[in-house]
């Protein structure tokens, strides 16, 4: 797997992922919602540079002008409910994809520091030979990520396949690596070092998906 973790490298991203962080600032749901989304379109400005363009000839009211544009069929998919804001930094950038919703959850049985992952609602085009973007703001164990492309093989196989994370664990990075192919890309806005017992990153930021959209009942 090919891994763009792009905190190696100084950017304005520091400041978004600062802000998502910061405990003081992320009770400002809309505020850490279009922090996630300018994320999104962050990485995928990065991600758009890995993709096949054509030349194509614009016409302008005083002439010709040649430039390459993208000619990626693109299926951009994601992980509810957190992924929504991460799902629309992403679309701000590619404005022609087709959209994928599943949704992905850990179930804890009896022991509260073990889970599975559940995927139960799934709206998906073809996938046929085309380019998948799954995104996932949070890159825990990696479970999630995995089992979401598992349940979207039916759909068909993509030519090539983006996984886009704002923050994740080395242990979810290294999970992801192992299980999807060498050409996949991995598109990070930064990594921390550990999960912590029941498997949340540290320090990570919390709860995405409360964070940015309010607390959900438990069932």
């Amino acid at each position: 797997m090919h891994i763009h973790n792009l905190s190696l490298q100084n950017s304005v991203l520091n400041t978004f992922i600062s802000e998502i962080r910061d405990k003081t600032i992320q009770k400002d749901s809309m505020r850490f919602r279009r922090n996630i989304e300018r994320i999104g379109e962050v990485l995928g400005y990065e991600l758009s540079k890995k993709l096949n363009f054509k030349p194509s000839e614009i016409e302008t009211p005083l002439g010709k002008s040649n430039i390459s544009l993208m000619k990626n069929d693109i299926v951009l998919c994601s992980i509810l409910r957190a992924g929504v804001p991460l799902h629309n930094g992403l679309l701000n950038y590619f404005d022609a994809a087709e959209n994928a919703f599943i949704s992905a959850y850990r179930h804890h049985k009896h022991d509260p520091e073990s889970f599975e992952i559940i995927v139960e609602y799934l709206a998906c085009p073809s996938l046929e030979n085309k380019t998948l973007i799954l995104a996932d703001p949070m890159l825990a164990t990696g479970q999630s990520m995995v089992a979401t492309f598992e349940a979207l093989k039916p759909f068909g196989i993509p030519k090539e396949v983006h996984l886009v994370s704002v923050i994740g664990a080395q242990e979810g990075v290294d999970f992801v690596s192992k299980a999807f192919g060498n050409d996949t890309h991995l598109w990070i806005a930064t990594v921390d070092k550990k999960l912590n017992d029941k498997g949340y990153i540290i320090p990570g930021l919390g709860d995405a998906g409360d964070l940015a959209f309010g607390e959900k009942l438990q069932q």
